[in-house]
């Protein structure tokens, strides 16, 4: 994928112009008014959106998300009353392209292809008057936006600015994590996601066009291949998952015939993971999905459709209000030898894919989450038969939402049956996938 509008040939650059930039920045506008997520405000992205105008506004929109607190600085500096959304949000692309620009020593000719396309997008989007503020402000941010990373030992609020993360964010990792670490994280994060598939089917080589990676199973999907994986999403042969979501489902060591529980299941991807890992046996395992009712209810409808080896069930229920009498209902066991929880969590661990996590994170969210995860940990033990395993797992790096709940736990008189038997903590900048951590607990 190009990685700036200038990049491509003149008739993909007239095309982008006319969709998928303006797209881009009318998003981008909501999303600055609105601090709504953004994949809800993508989604009604125009149906009939070629494929490479969908990914170059998804490109740019993603990079204004991750790099939105060192543009939004840059701008405090040299504009003293912010224009309305609209002409910000052209600003933000032009910022994030001038980034793209500066990371890649192009000729300064680009930087003045920059200025103009936003001087002109300004003229159409917004008002002739605010294109002139426009063309002003670009070229004194392009300077900016060159700016050389800060050194090792930069304070964490010229690593929070540099590198786009909220100050207090950066100041709880080098407290946790040590500063080599915060750094490599905050790199990890601003670099752009890599798109993973796992091959469901073991006995058929996956097609040459996915590339190989060091996790058995797991392919990543190469630059304009999504026009060849469509298909196989629709078939089933293959599902969208990052090689961390394999850690808390193989700490189950699921054998043959028996009975798993996945809470907190939707939208389903381990819950298809759970199946395609289970070995045959004389009698199929069961497995059964719990989540709350809602919109990924239907998400998770569908993935738990393509499981075929193994009796499948779903229950729309709140955990932490009790299950027991539901699974009663639906003749269901109310204990089982496995049990998977993969608790809610801040995400600190996906931030490289979820772009606008950082921004929506407040300190407050950690023991909030925290509170919530010991909650759902204490219910979790009363489905796990005796002598049954437990996993807890979240998408966090924190320990308040990993160590500290098992400890809490283990603390409660109601850790007393389970013993920790082995704990896995995905690190990105060290695992080369998504943050993770996870803990197997087995009832005595």
């Amino acid at each position: 994928m190009s990685n700036s509008v200038s990049d491509l040939p003149m008739s993909d650059l007239n095309r982008s112009q006319t969709e998928a930039w303006p797209l881009a920045a009318r998003i981008i506008a909501q999303w600055l008014d609105r601090r709504e997520r953004v994949d809800t405000l993508m989604d009604p992205m125009p149906k009939g959106l070629s494929y490479s105008d969908r990914a170059r506004c998804q490109h740019l929109i993603y990079g204004v998300v991750r790099n939105y607190g060192r543009i939004e600085s840059a701008l405090g500096r040299l504009i003293a009353h912010p224009p309305r959304f609209a002409t910000r949000a052209v600003l933000y692309i032009a910022g994030y392209e001038l980034i793209e620009a500066a990371s890649e020593s192009l000729e300064s000719g680009k930087v003045a292809k920059i200025v103009h396309h936003a001087v002109e997008q300004t003229k159409h989007l917004s008002s002739v008057a605010e294109s002139r503020l426009v063309n002003a402000v670009v070229r004194k941010l392009a300077p900016l936006m060159a700016g050389e990373a800060p050194p090792k030992l930069a304070t964490s609020d010229v690593l929070a600015e540099y590198f786009s993360h909220p100050g207090w964010l950066v100041k709880r990792w080098l407290l946790q994590l040590g500063a080599e670490n915060t750094r490599q994280l905050l790199e990890w994060n601003q670099s752009s996601a890599r798109a993973y598939v796992r091959w469901r089917d073991a006995s058929t080589p996956a097609p040459d066009f996915l590339k190989p990676t060091q996790w058995e199973s797991y392919y990543e999907i190469g630059a304009g291949r999504w026009s060849d994986v469509e298909p196989l999403l629709k078939s089933g042969a293959v599902y969208i998952q990052d090689p961390s979501t394999r850690l808390s489902v193989e700490l189950l060591d699921l054998q043959a015939g028996e009975t798993v529980l996945d809470l907190c299941a939707a939208p389903g991807g381990k819950s298809l993971l759970m199946a395609d890992l289970m070995p045959a046996g004389d009698a199929p395992g069961k497995i059964v999905a719990l989540d709350l009712p809602g919109e990924r209810i239907e998400r998770l409808k569908e993935n738990l459709s393509k499981i075929e080896a193994h009796d499948v069930a779903l229950v729309q229920a709140d955990l932490l209000e009790g299950v027991n009498q539901i699974f009663r209902d639906h003749q269901l066991p109310t204990q089982y030898d496995a049990v998977l929880l993969d608790a809610p969590c801040t995400n600190t661990g996906v931030m490289r894919h979820r772009v606008d996590v950082k921004w929506r994170l407040q300190e407050r969210d950690f023991r909030k989450h925290a509170q919530q995860q010991l909650a759902l940990l204490h219910a979790a033990i009363r489905l796990v038969a005796p002598g049954g395993r437990l996993v807890y797992s979240t998408c966090s790096l924190d320990a308040d939402e990993n160590s500290r709940v098992l400890k809490e736990f283990f603390d409660s008189r109601a850790g007393g049956p389970f013993e920790l038997e082995k704990e896995v903590q995905s690190f990105p900048w060290e695992s080369g996938h998504d943050g993770a951590g996870a803990f197997l607990m087995r009832r005595s």
